[in-house]
């Protein structure tokens, strides 16, 4: 039985008051599984200027850099597995404590860790396969990459044959998934305690959904190693790394 802190008495008993609880992830969480935070000083978007979703749809030249350096940024996802944070939660989400997890994350390692996905906003979506945008229709990684790998052959759908296959994320440009968003501020609203994981809160909408709890009359936890622009809001604030933090108090080791 490991014996909490103040700190941690204090989250236990946010949690033991919670009937309906909603975690909230970003990079942070991922960074223990060895998934760098690219907006971090000498991460990818550091030294890579990003793609535009408008330059993709435009230039054959851009989708193929595209898919170049999802090569790249594939290593360490393909590699990564759900650490002690991400298994706490799960733990959460599998006992009712929690209704849903929000994540600005796109490496999978929540549904990797058991999650449901029907238990999942992800507000950025998904690195781990590809869809058309001309059809919607999902492309797995596997049907696609040994063709760009062998002579950069750009893939095109396998139903409607048009050119515009991505992957699943987000870009820069592109409009926020409609769905996810509505589905991410009912969690927000609905919710009497909100805890953000691992997430800067400086990147919209990460900054809109514990302000829309904490409207609604949520209590707030901010769990990241260095201050966020809501800790001020926050009813309690846990400047600590992600993993112990949740596995102490969760009983996840």
């Amino acid at each position: 039985m490991i014996e909490l802190d103040v700190e941690l008495e204090q989250f236990q008993s946010l949690l033991d008051e919670s009937s309906r609880a909603v975690v909230f992830t970003g990079a942070g969480i991922s960074t223990e599984s060895g998934i760098p935070d690219f907006r971090s000083p000498g991460g990818v978007w550091t030294t890579n200027q990003p793609i535009e979703f408008q330059d993709f749809m435009a230039s054959e030249a851009m989708r193929r850099e595209t898919w170049k350096r999802k090569l790249n940024t594939d290593v360490s996802i393909r590699s990564a597995e759900p650490n002690r944070g991400h298994r706490a939660v799960e733990k959460l989400v599998r006992s009712g404590k929690v209704a849903a997890v929000i994540t600005q994350n796109i490496d999978g390692l929540h549904q990797q860790s058991g999650i449901a996905d029907e238990k999942i906003i992800e507000l950025h979506g998904n690195s781990t396969y590809a869809t058309c945008l001309d059809c919607g229709v999902r492309h797995e990684l596997n049907e696609i990459m040994p063709s760009f790998e062998k002579d950069e052959s750009l893939p095109l759908c396998k139903a409607c044959k048009g050119p515009f296959v991505k992957p699943a994320t987000i870009s820069f440009g592109q409009s926020m998934p409609e769905q996810p968003m509505r589905d991410a501020q009912r969690e927000s609203e609905a919710c009497d305690l909100f805890i953000s994981v691992g997430s800067s809160l400086v990147v919209y909408p990460a900054t809109g959904f514990p302000l829309i709890a904490k409207r609604s009359g949520a209590r707030l936890v901010i769990i990241n190693r260095d201050p966020t622009e809501l800790d001020a809001a926050a009813d309690l604030v846990l400047n600590r790394e992600i993993g112990p933090t949740l596995g102490d108090v969760v009983g996840v080791n």
